[in-house]
């Protein structure tokens, strides 16, 4: 973010939405009456929060959830960029796979977490697959819409200085889907938060999705909107690593196509 008056105004607009919200959140649930087991305010969702970082260990049920949500995000990333270029770069596989891949892509993705649990047991890993199998298709179909809309003239023109297959994928192909691609792993980044919640809703002893339950089971509103938090959080900087690393990466676009959304 540079630092001209606009955007200092546009930063400041932000934080007093920011401060309203709070406020409001403080306030609100008193002023009209909302019993506190319905909404707690924020001061006692603070208190609450406090406790729980220090009798429930949250900082080691969110590691264990961000550890989840990384490994899950790179796997299932990696796995979709990768068909996606291989779809794109022979249109034949793409026929033979795509029956298969569509119905996988409707198949409800949470559906198959019990089914993981099952396998793989009270484990890291269903979490994992879950988040996984989300996070695949958005970064595919990204990468393949793009490879399907290229300008065929700067394939055909670098064909006619004698490139090889590979030379036109990795110097015309690849370059010109990284946006595209990038485009697909900021949707992935925040979808595989939400793959390893519901694996640890369905199969959790620990993690932010295991609170999520155990907090539930007390009647205790103001824990879940603590974890809520978490999970936000957790969010937001698996977001943010992505813009970071996109912006590293496009550095050569114009700083108006780069910026944080």
């Amino acid at each position: 973010m540079s630092g001209n008056p606009s955007s200092l105004i546009t930063a400041a607009w932000s934080l007093l939405v920011l401060v309203v919200f709070l406020a409001l959140w403080q306030f609100g649930p008193g002023l009209i009456g909302v019993p506190e087991f319905v909404l707690p305010n924020l001061a006692k969702v603070l208190r609450e929060g406090a406790r729980i970082w220090s009798s429930e260990k949250l900082l080691w049920h969110a590691g264990i959830t961000a550890l989840e949500v990384v490994v899950g995000f790179v796997l299932g990333s990696l796995q979709g960029a990768l068909i996606g270029y291989a779809l794109g770069v022979s249109p034949r596989v793409e026929a033979v796979l795509s029956p298969y891949l569509l119905a996988l892509q409707i198949a409800p993705k949470v559906a198959f977490a019990p089914l993981f649990v099952m396998w793989l047991g009270y484990t890291v890993y269903p979490k994992i697959l879950v988040a996984i199998l989300i996070v695949f298709f958005p970064v595919l179909i990204n990468v393949l819409s793009a490879m399907r809309t290229m300008d065929t003239d700067m394939i055909n023109l670098a064909r006619s200085f004698s490139a090889t297959r590979m030379q036109v994928f990795s110097m015309v192909e690849y370059p010109t889907t990284l946006p595209a691609l990038f485009s697909g792993l900021r949707i992935a980044s925040t979808l595989a938060v939400i793959g390893v919640v519901v694996g640890e809703l369905v199969g959790g002893n620990m993690g932010l999705g295991y609170l999520l339950v155990f907090f539930e089971g007390e009647g205790n509103t103001a824990a879940v909107f603590v974890v809520i938090a978490a999970l936000t959080v957790i969010g937001i900087m698996a977001y943010y690593a992505v813009v970071l690393v996109e912006h590293k990466v496009l550095h050569y676009l114009p700083g108006a196509q780069r910026q944080m959304a």
